[in-house]
């Protein structure tokens, strides 16, 4: 059997215009699509010349089970995903456009910056006619078939949930539009945000009973839908409804078609995140069930010679770059993270500081730098013995830093005593960095370091390093090895998780603490996640380490820590774009000015001091993307987004 994969590489550039297949899905394309009625079927090959042609055996049919899943969008690519470079996680030189454009203020509705409107309604309009013609498939026994139309239910629901969450109140297509279909039934509405949701749980619920519990052939399917895959989408959806941005959202009060129906409810309901809690458990019980469980880095089966501060970095790196490890819900098989490795490595060994196969710039700000918690676990604002005020000022690193810091390097006090995620996610200027095939039979007393200022080896081209002194270390796989003789990198690729175990854990306590307020069982979820980051839990942190100790106590306070634990466990996955929009706090952190070190200096007195690279706005309307103003113009009934 072909891998979804092979398949999508082997016919993605294909487009077939075949009458006889347009016409039953004419009136649809004029709808949704409006200018690729010159596209259809993208992965069914060219000897399939009608519809009926397409359902006559299970081979045929089945790739056209694989054209559904290839509308999957490409989670974790800098040109595909915009919650990559869309936000405020990670920068790039400023003559860097596509998704960065989106960063920099510059979205528009003549032709919106990542407008994914057409292409995931030709993924759902390829879903629906699966669904409509597998029955037509003689050569296939009952439970095969039954799990590929729960499949399909199941993407359909994801395209209907990706542009909720892009666009807002969307309309469903919950079948495809006839082509005798008159003027006013073409011409279709927005569906209350509500009812949005409503549906799409509706679609997981009638997808469960037909999926696996578990993959039966890893080596061909690992990537296609399971029921903990499910159940865990479920919770995500709802987790989306119960949040501030869909959920009793006053300053959408004005968003109604010109039937006057409103598309946002304006009652907050705390029901909403019972249903998420209760989704979100179940979710967990499934992948406890079947095995999953948070990752961690075992180097009694490698001929390692590590300290436990690597071994808890490794910990930390791995669960997003090792393929298929004991945390991975879902990863997806469109996203292979490659080239973006090469873009964000760092020279690493000075022998190789002039190999041409790195570039090193993509970027975290200083404001990533800062979120991170002291090593005692709390906000380093909160840290009682954490000097805040003086974050910016020169330290030497002693022997005591040597497995973070290089011994007698001078860095800013921003980069010492940290939390043990800062040191696994970031690279920076005298920061220790493992790997570069120095790990077989060494100690990590040997590691190697960063150069970071003005002319030393990662800061030695315009075009090349950090612009803010921080690289992204969590991409990067621990194995990967610049070569000497050749400017290439021997990378080790991994597919990009959509959900990790640990997102899960933080969407129940999210759920519990909004629905019951504090509670052991929101601590029992939270706690875990910051045992294997090397942190103390909750309870003990605030109460020895915070100036207000008492923080976790109150439904308030626990939020925001939940928040930024979040923040931090899911950094520079792609999380922090959409949770900041869902929780209605973009429009407070997004107009924070991007900075980062002075890459122009030479000495550390002058390196370490925060210059602005960017004045970042943003504003009510960038919560949502604009619907392009041809599919306005073709359908007045869809209604703009607000502000648009």
């Amino acid at each position: 059997m072909s891998t979804i994969t092979d398949v999508y590489l082997k016919y993605q550039t294909r487009s077939i215009m075949k009458k006889n297949i347009l016409i039953g899905v004419f009136a649809l394309i004029i709808l949704i699509v409006v200018s690729s009625c010159n596209k259809f079927l993208d992965v069914v090959p060219d000897n399939i010349a009608t519809l009926d042609n397409a359902f006559t055996m299970r081979t045929q049919a089945e790739k056209y089970l694989f054209t559904c899943y290839s509308f999957m969008p490409h989670d974790g690519d800098l040109n595909s995903d915009p919650a990559i470079l869309g936000g405020d996680e990670v920068w790039r030189l400023a003559s860097f456009g596509g998704y960065f454009n989106i960063a920099k203020g510059l979205q528009n509705k003549v032709s919106p910056i990542g407008d994914n409107w057409t292409y995931l309604y030709e993924g759902i309009r390829d879903c629906n006619i699966f669904m409509e013609n597998i029955d037509k498939v003689p050569d296939m026994d009952a439970v095969e078939k039954s799990r590929w139309i729960a499949e399909v239910k199941f993407l359909k629901a994801y395209y209907h949930f990706y542009l909720v969450r892009m666009y807002g109140p969307i309309p469903m297509m919950k079948v495809n539009i006839p082509i005798d279909a008159s003027i006013s039934d073409v011409k279709i509405y927005r569906d209350p945000v509500d009812s949005c949701f409503s549906y799409i749980t509706k679609l997981i619920d009638e997808a469960m009973p037909g999926l696996p519990v578990i993959i039966e052939d890893p080596q061909q399917e690992l990537g296609r839908t399971t029921q903990a895959i499910a159940l865990t989408f479920k919770a995500q959806v709802l987790i989306y409804a119960a949040s501030p941005l869909f959920n009793g959202n006053s300053d959408q009060a004005q968003l109604k078609d010109n039937k006057g129906t409103q598309l946002f409810n304006q009652t907050v309901s705390i029901a909403k995140w019972d249903s998420a809690a209760v989704a979100c458990k179940k979710a967990i019980d499934m992948c406890q069930q079947i095995g999953l469980k948070l990752y961690y880095y075992n180097p009694s089966f490698q001929q390692y010679h590590l300290t436990d501060t690597i071994v808890t970095q490794l910990s930390i790196r791995n669960c997003l770059t090792v393929n298929w490890n004991s945390e991975i819900i879902w990863a997806n098989r469109n996203s292979i993270i490659s080239g973006q490795q090469n873009a964000s490595m760092p020279y690493v060994d000075p022998l190789r500081s002039d190999n041409y196969g790195v570039r090193g710039d993509n970027s975290a700000p200083l404001k990533m730098a800062e979120m991170f918690y002291s090593q005692n676990g709390v906000p380093i604002n909160e840290d009682k013995t954490w000097d805040y005020n003086n974050r910016y000022t020169l330290r030497t690193a002693g022997y005591d830093d040597r497995l973070y810091i290089r011994n007698g390097s001078t860095s800013a006090y921003l980069n010492f005593n940290r939390e043990p995620r800062f040191y696994a996610d970031l690279g920076f200027d005298g920061g220790i960095w493992y790997g570069q095939g120095q790990y077989n039979d060494k100690t990590d007393l040997t590691l190697f370091s960063l150069d970071c200022k003005h002319g030393q080896a990662n800061n030695s081209s315009p075009d090349r390093g950090s612009v803010t002194g921080y690289f992204i270390k969590k991409w990067i796989h621990y194995q990967n090895i610049i070569n000497v003789t050749v400017p290439s990198v021997t990378t080790i690729n991994y597919f990009f998780p959509i959900t990790r175990l640990s997102s899960l854990y933080l969407w129940y306590a999210e759920a519990l603490n909004e629905s019951q307020g504090p509670t052991q069982e929101v601590y029992d979820y939270i706690n875990p996640i910051r045992t294997r980051a090397g942190l103390q839990s909750v309870e003990s942190s605030w109460t020895n380490y915070s100036s207000n100790p008492s923080k976790f106590t109150t439904q308030f306070g626990l939020r925001e820590i939940i928040h930024q634990e979040r923040l931090i466990e899911l950094a520079f996955e792609g999380q922090r774009f959409w949770d900041l929009r869902r929780w209605n706090e973009a429009a407070k952190v997004l107009n924070a000015p991007i900075t980062g070190w002075d890459g122009r200096q030479i000495l550390a007195a002058d390196y370490y001091r925060p210059i602005t690279y960017f004045n970042q706005k943003f504003g009510s309307k960038d919560y949502f993307w604009p619907i392009q103003d041809g599919n306005i113009n073709t359908n007045r009934n869809l209604v703009q987004n607000l502000g648009w």
